[in-house]
């Protein structure tokens, strides 16, 4: 009997590392996604800010280790949700209405990500 627990309890932790496993990938793929589908038509996909808009823009490196430090986890979540503007005209439009909370957080780690 403790031979048949014991191989219950293997089994169970391998299912639980393999849906972590599995789960940590999903969600790298959606931030991978959200930030092609939202993000990257500006600031690149790799975070740079080097595409024609970007460019246009004037977007911050996010790779850059001093724009990382001077960006909060709050602020790069108010300026996904409500956009960002300068000298009243817009520079980046808000994302609060397309899409979810965990969306938008998912986002923010994919912004952190980029930092070296």
């Amino acid at each position: 009997m403790k031979m048949k627990t014991q191989d219950t309890a293997k089994k169970l932790i391998a299912a639980a590392i393999f849906a972590g496993a599995f789960c940590w990938a999903a969600s790298a793929q959606d931030a991978t996604t959200l930030w092609n589908a939202n993000c990257a038509a500006c600031h690149g996909k790799d975070g740079k800010g080097q595409t024609m808009m970007g460019k246009r823009l004037a977007i911050k490196d996010l790779t850059d280790p001093a724009v990382q430090a001077a960006l909060t986890d709050d602020q790069i979540t108010a300026d996904i949700k409500n956009g960002i503007t300068e000298n009243g005209t817009p520079k980046m439009k808000a994302f609060g209405e397309k899409l979810t909370d965990d969306q938008i957080k998912t986002l923010v780690g994919q912004v952190r990500s980029f930092k070296k």
